[in-house]
């Protein structure tokens, strides 16, 4: 059952896509105050569990800490980051009382989780204007099914975009593409995608090809005579340049973000000084995504939308501040908190709160501050380019997924989780908001594997890779300056070889458990307590997901570590993929046990009375063999496999077929 409760006067997100009348009164659950904003408060008890927010820092139960909505260009994800590039307002409290509350609401709001008080779950805001949903079920995942259905159907990727992508900011020259895809293929290590990230622009202008590449439209196609696509990054700052079409275009038609006084809003970001279209405007939305036809019309297929929180390096008036305040310290005579200060000074340009707040968006005639509504500029970027490309593509899928989000923004495409770095800690923090992002309706996700910043090594990648093999978005990707990480730049290129190749293998069981989820409104990563609700050690397991209906994932995140433990919930089917190619699978009792991972295998437990399909080594995604399957597991058991063209938008699943294992 979904309860809605309407404070004040909400802004119209449009992430809920269902209709509800608002109730009268408060919530049956916890306390809402509004004396002074929003407040929602309630007392947990000692075993609750809290689980959702997406893309969220720390654990898959939230518990014990605080959480601020605010999407926020940060490339640092330590343990103490409060707030990500994402806000998804959505929680479930799970004990004696489990309830699910979404809050729409797209501007800054606290999650304080047991943080301030261990046992009190407070929810907060400014102001008094959003929508509360409370959803009651008869399980977790009856609460989770209830929201999806409620938020409206997520984004189904093409079956290439499955296959595996190799990024790295620092490519420039079509020399530096064919020769990513030349190590790939003569090392017969499998790839299907290479990112462009932003060199490829001319001077980093949107929907622009720097003069190097040519012909671009014949450049695109001669990689597709090789199976690969060509994944072009489109940021947020459309540069400030007289003779720049797509600049001009929005000047004259009003379709950027605007200043309090009526000028255009510019800020500081790749390319120097930019305007920010105003997404938010249904005309601006239109045109902006209106331009991805340029590179379609090349023969593009896929975009990653960057940027977009969106992200500010300074504006003129912040650059202003600080030349003002050096003028007075040059004349000083310094001391510590005077350097110190000049320091956090111009470190706070970036991001900073009041430029958000002097930038406006024109909404139905009416002019919105954007810090009022801040959460919802990356949602609406990607939906500009997901409306667009249904005009532009309306019988193919295009792969487009985005660094910002809201909920309501899976309807249009997918994320990746950032700007991480090449540290352990993040592989396995990937791995907790596999679930939650799920929960919120994003099942195309997935991390920079090896790690965006910071240098990576061959272990690190490697163990990641062994988790990447399972996420509908798997992509190396690594920053300027950093050790390159392509995996044909490390010994024994054998052993990445077979990694990769294992989830060619198992490619037709994800896109299987991918488009059951996304047709079905389930998750395809659970965490173990959704299936395993009354198994106490089940419901405390952080480091194992059940992926799909069938098996559970448990991967190596410790530098060194020649296995791990893994808790079996029930017997299950340890299936082995040996480097040398062989399959070993070994049937094991419910329970606690050490399993050996060498870094060069990869594993993954069936679940008992379950299998699962394999198909053969294949070096990409066209030429895998849905005909010709094996299946893994128990003997006996039934599988039912969805398959379809891979490129159809209209899917359903009556391409479905049921494989026993024998």
């Amino acid at each position: 059952m979904i309860k809605k409760y309407t404070y004040g006067n909400p802004f119209f997100t449009e992430s809920v896509v269902a209709s509800f009348e608002a109730s009268e009164g408060m919530p049956e659950v916890g306390t809402v105050n509004l004396d002074d904003g929003f407040s929602f408060l309630y007392d947990m008890k000692a075993e609750d569990a809290v689980y959702g927010l997406g893309e969220a820092n720390r654990g898959i139960n939230k518990r014990g800490y605080k959480y601020i909505s605010n999407n926020t260009d940060i490339p640092n994800h330590h343990e103490d980051v409060y707030s990500l590039y994402a806000s998804h307002n959505f929680i479930i409290i799970s004990g004696e009382r489990t309830f699910g509350l979404y809050i729409d609401y797209p501007s800054s709001l606290v999650f304080d989780i047991g943080y301030t008080k261990m046992d009190e779950l407070h929810i907060f805001c400014d102001k008094a204007d959003l929508d509360l949903y409370v959803i009651t079920g008869e399980s977790i995942y009856d609460i989770v099914k209830q929201f999806r259905q409620m938020i409206g159907k997520s984004y189904i990727a093409p079956k290439f975009a499955f296959g595996f992508g190799q990024s790295r900011w620092g490519y420039k020259t079509p020399e530096d593409f064919a020769y990513v895809v030349k190590k790939y293929r003569e090392n017969h290590i499998p790839i299907d995608m290479v990112y462009m990230d932003i060199d490829y622009m001319d001077h980093y202008k949107d929907f622009t090809i720097n003069e190097a590449f040519g012909d671009f439209s014949e450049y695109v196609e001669e990689l597709k005579k090789e199976n690969i696509r060509l994944i072009p990054i489109i940021d947020a700052g459309v540069k400030i340049e007289e003779g720049y079409d797509v600049y001009e275009e929005g000047v004259a038609n009003n379709y950027f973000c605007k200043r309090e006084d009526g000028s255009d809003f510019v800020a500081a970001v790749w390319p120097g000084y930019t305007h920010f279209p105003d997404v938010l405007n249904p005309e601006a939305r239109k045109w902006f995504g209106g331009k991805y036809k340029l590179l379609t019309d090349a023969g593009i297929e896929g975009f990653w939308n960057d940027m977009n929180e969106p992200a500010i390096f300074y504006t003129p008036e912040g650059v202003c501040d600080v030349k003002e305040a050096m003028r007075e310290f040059i004349d000083k005579d310094e001391s510590v908190d005077d350097v110190w200060g000049i320091r956090d000074m111009v470190a706070d340009l970036a991001n900073n709160a009041k430029d958000y707040a002097s930038m406006y968006h024109n909404v139905n005639g009416k002019m919105v501050r954007h810090d009022q509504v801040h959460n919802l500029f990356g949602y609406n970027m990607t939906r500009a380019a997901g409306e667009a490309l249904r005009e532009i593509c309306p019988e193919k899928r295009c792969l487009l997924f985005s660094r910002s989000s809201y909920i309501g923004m899976h309807r249009y495409g997918g994320i990746w989780t950032g700007d991480n770095k090449s540290w352990w800690s993040h592989i396995l923090l990937n791995l907790k908001m596999l679930p939650s992002l799920n929960m919120c309706g994003f099942l195309y996700t997935g991390a920079d594997l090896g790690g965006f910043g910071c240098n990576t090594t061959r272990d690190l990648l490697l163990r990641w890779l062994a988790l990447g093999v399972f996420t509908p978005l798997m992509r190396n990707h690594a920053c300027l300056g950093t050790r390159e990480q392509e995996c044909y730049q490390f010994e024994q290129i054998e052993d990445f070889r077979h990694i990769i190749g294992v989830r060619y293998r198992l490619l037709p069981y994800i896109y299987s458990e991918y488009m059951k989820a996304a047709l079905n409104d389930e998750m395809m990563f659970k965490p173990l307590a959704f299936e395993y609700p009354e198994d106490r050690m089940a419901v405390n397991v952080e480091d194992q997901l059940m992926l799909g209906n069938e098996i559970m994932i448990a991967p190596v995140y410790t530098q060194n570590a020649i296995g791990r433990y893994v808790y079996l919930p029930e017997d299950m089917m340890l299936v082995r993929f040996k480097a040398e190619g062989d399959i070993e699978q070994t049937e094991m009792k419910k329970g606690h046990h050490f399993v050996e991972v060498p870094l060069n295998e990869v594993i993954l437990f069936i679940r008992k009375g379950k299998c699962i399909p394999l198909a053969d080594f294949a070096e990409c995604v066209a030429d895998i063999n849905t005909k010709k399957l094996q299946l893994l597991g128990y003997a006996g058991s039934s599988y039912q496999l969805y398959d379809d063209d891979g490129y159809t938008r209209e899917c359903n699943l009556k391409m479905s077929r049921v494989i026993f294992n024998n």
